[in-house]
């Protein structure tokens, strides 16, 4: 499956297609399925920021770690970054510890407001150049299944950094990315377009 799309996206919610089948005024109107739907609104998502940033806060106060951090909404997405120097334990092997400490932080939400996050953490800026390498991965990988006509299997990748890649291909024509695998061994494989 090609990770272009949100699983929100990708997934018909039940309930919604349950009640826009047996309404006759929701098969009159398309927008009705939409309005039962839970959207969070931008307010919405930059408060689940701003819990995210109160965790944080926490967090770096319990290991007296100085950092400073900025919340924002981002292209539907509540997103947290924390600058500062000596962060790169936060960041850990590969971004496994950000990736944790994600985690953790939308769990963190949740409590607050009983409704999952999408929030995107980033510590040190590792995610903005962890994105550039793996253009430069994504690039690599395309030059090769255009050279040699063959699929490429890259190295299993976390969900941030599949979707980058993923988003680099996707936008070169003659061709496609897929993931393939298991957590934490999922990892994409680019091939010439059909």
């Amino acid at each position: 499956m090609t990770e272009t799309s949100t699983p929100e996206s990708s997934v018909e919610d039940p309930a919604a297609a349950a009640s826009s089948s047996s309404s006759p005024e929701a098969a009159s109107s398309p927008e009705e399925p939409k309005k039962s739907e839970t959207v969070a609104s931008d307010g919405d998502l930059f408060r689940q920021s701003e819990i995210a940033a109160d965790y944080i806060e926490g967090l770096l106060d319990i290991l007296d770690y100085d950092g400073d951090i900025d919340e924002l909404v981002s292209a539907g997405r509540p997103m947290v970054e924390v600058v500062g120097g000596r962060l790169q334990p936060l960041v850990g092997q590969r971004g496994a510890t950000l990736e944790a400490l994600q985690e953790l932080t939308r769990l963190a939400i949740f409590r607050a407001t009983g409704s999952p996050s999408r929030l995107l953490l980033d510590i040190g800026g590792y995610r903005a150049t962890r994105r550039k390498e793996l253009a430069a991965v994504a690039r690599n990988a395309v030059e090769k299944v255009k050279e040699h006509g063959e699929a490429v299997r890259l190295e299993p990748m976390s969900a941030f950094e599949r979707k980058c890649v993923h988003d680099v291909v996707n936008a070169i024509q003659g061709v496609q990315s897929e993931s393939e695998g298991v957590e934490p061994s999922r990892r994409i494989v680019v091939r010439p377009a059909d």
